[in-house]
């Protein structure tokens, strides 16, 4: 189950990035929202250049089941 409504929806590394800062809206602590919310900058940041479209799609792939098992780690607490 996608941690969000609209995951399926993610298209662009855009879509991407907005949905993961939505995302890390639903983390218990300021700290971890930061430190979250940091590492997804980061990550954007560093495929800027990307522009093989089934690359990008594997990427937005595996960024939405990375943030659907790190929502589910904390919430589960």
């Amino acid at each position: 189950m996608p941690p969000l409504p609209g995951a399926e929806l993610v298209r662009t590394p855009v879509h991407l990035y907005r949905y993961l800062l939505r995302c890390c809206k639903q983390l218990p602590t300021r700290a971890m929202q930061q430190h979250y919310q940091h590492a997804i900058r980061q990550g954007y940041n560093s495929h800027t250049d990307e522009d093989d479209p089934e690359r990008i799609q594997l990427i937005i792939q595996r960024a939405i089941s990375d943030a659907d098992w790190i929502l589910d780690k904390y919430n589960k607490k």
